[in-house]
């Protein structure tokens, strides 16, 4: 099927036409150009499908978005830039291998800059014995887990490419790139893109040869713990393995977990600003259910796994969906021992049993007293060691050590405890908690007003299971930088960027907002 760049045609098409099908029949291109010429009585008509999403309002299907063209009509997308081959090029040190960090990178290679990444976990595939080990027995690795390593939280997170911020670059750039290295090419036209937890590692991996072929260099298990100027106006970078790298500018994109970071950074002087986050819970429920309520009772299968999204207001401030997995399971996301965090995955199928969904409470730096620029990020922490004591105090010695605590819905906004629970794919296993006083009251009290509030049939539910904690949504910490120059306030020449500087929140934006930094980076390394 012919696909496109809303911003790279170069001629305008002579009509734009909506088609349907049933959502377990979807359309080929010939399918599409067929009915094209049926309508319109001309075969020779070219038809280029523009968007695709899914309509449930009545009998399920897609909706595709086609624009029509004249046989002799010029139409093609404007090139991707060219890489450069960059082994005697002037080095940029980039601190992650997340989306922000990968994507810096390969834009350095089209600027002519050498990328040299320094990640402190393991490659994609090495840190998956890392994470089933962390699953398994509970087993904390610091520098290798489901947030730290190649690819960054996001590589095992369903791969969600769907984003709101068209501001800062163009989106869709950064779908065509993740298609250059084998992402479908189906992203660049459905409404809510994603790519896959069991497909997303090729892709990074592809990622990361392209960069090394041509002249850029990838060096892993190097957590950065040092950053210093030298007199010659370079950066030196040390590593806790002991490792030097030395270059004219550095781009931060360490992502949202890496509290050392903040934590060096501020021993050397450097300004931090507390900021907004939102914490809440982990809900999940039977696929089935949300199926039946978002298809209106008309699902089947072959039809895709239903999704939902809500905003609601409780006691003055929104609380909202995040990170919504259909048909996914939930993983231990801590990284550091003696805490518990969740998070939601899907593969591409999106065929498990269960959905899940962060429901998160927005919280704002008043929220928390103090002046402290660590002041949300201690916040934050601290919860997440109370749902490791809450499932310690009401388990029996002997549980994983990423063992959750879990409540039913309704008892949650009842405030008892669960006699039983649901079954749930978290597989290192569930307690029954008060999750209602674990959380604190500023976050519980706002769940109980929203949850019987969302408009999804069946949503407030006892087959509702509520697990604490999802608490990695965004940064509580931003890197203060230039509006302009993209540069951290208090050192010329480092750039914060991605969620860890508190600059995106998703893979997109995080890669926007990565490449925008290597553009500032290569015209600062240009000045000198």
């Amino acid at each position: 099927m012919w696909l496109r760049s809303p911003v790279s045609l170069i001629s305008k098409p002579m009509r734009t036409i909506e088609l349907t099908c049933p959502l377990d029949r979807p359309m080929s291109h010939e399918t599409v150009q067929a009915r094209v010429a049926r309508m319109t009585g001309r075969s020779d008509l070219k038809a280029v499908v523009v968007k695709r999403s899914i309509d449930a309002r009545g009998e399920p299907v897609y909706r595709y978005r086609v624009e029509v063209y004249e046989p002799g009509e010029a139409w093609e997308q404007a090139p991707l830039e060219p890489y450069k081959d960059v082994r005697d090029a002037e080095p940029v040190v980039v601190v992650g291998a997340g989306p922000a960090g990968m994507f810096a990178a390969l834009r350095l290679l089209t600027l002519g800059r050498k990328p040299i990444v320094l990640e402190r976990g393991k490659d994609v595939h090495e840190r998956k014995v890392d994470m089933a080990r962390l699953s398994r027995e509970g087993i904390v690795d610091p520098d290798s887990n489901y947030c730290f390593g190649e690819g960054g939280a996001g590589a095992f997170s369903d791969g969600k490419l769907y984003t709101r911020s068209t501001k800062r670059g163009d989106n869709m750039q950064v779908l065509r790139r993740l298609v250059e290295f084998g992402a479908s090419p189906d992203i660049l036209t459905d409404s809510h893109p994603h790519i896959g937890s069991d497909k997303l590692p090729v892709v990074v991996e592809n990622i990361r040869k392209c960069i090394i072929d041509h002249g850029g260099e990838y060096h892993f298990g190097q957590r950065v713990v040092s950053i210093a100027k030298e007199k010659d106006g370079r950066f030196r970078l040390v590593t806790a393995a002991g490792s030097e790298f030395f270059a004219p500018a550095v781009i931060l994109a360490t992502g949202h977990s890496a509290r050392d970071v903040y934590e060096m950074l501020s021993s050397h002087g450097g300004k931090l600003e507390a900021k907004g986050f939102a914490l809440g819970v982990r809900a999940e429920h039977p696929q089935a259910l949300i199926n039946k309520a978002q298809y209106h009772g008309k699902w089947r299968p072959g039809i895709p796994a239903a999704e939902y999204s809500f905003v609601v207001q409780a006691a003055g401030r929104g609380v909202f969906s995040f990170c919504m997995c259909p048909g996914g399971i939930l993983v231990p996301s801590s990284t550091e021992p003696e805490t518990v965090v969740l998070n939601g995955m899907s593969n591409s199928a999106r065929n498990s049993r269960w959905a899940n969904a962060g429901v998160v409470v927005q919280i704002e730096p008043e929220d928390i007293p103090g002046d402290s620029p660590f002041k949300l990020l201690d916040f934050q922490q601290q919860v997440e060691r109370d749902m490791y004591r809450a499932v310690r105090d009401a388990s029996e010695p002997g549980l994983n050590a990423m063992a959750a605590p879990g409540q039913r819905m309704t008892d949650f906004c009842e405030g008892r405890l669960s006699g039983t629970l649901p079954e749930s794919s978290y597989h290192p296993g569930v307690v029954s908690v008060r999750l209602d006083k674990v959380l604190p009251a500023l976050v519980a009290d706002r769940l109980r007003e929203a949850f019987p509030q969302v408009r999804i049939r069946g949503y407030y539910s006892s087959e509702a299971l509520l697990l604490g904690v999802e608490s990695r949504t965004s940064s509580p910490i931003r890197i203060p930088r230039d509006a302009e120059t993209l540069e951290y306030v208090s050192m010329s020449g480092i750039y914060p960027c991605g969620e860890g500087a508190g600059y995106s929140g998703g893979i997109v934006s995080s890669a926007i907002d990565g490449m925008r930094c290597a553009e500032a980076a290569t015209l600062h390394v240009s000045r000198k």
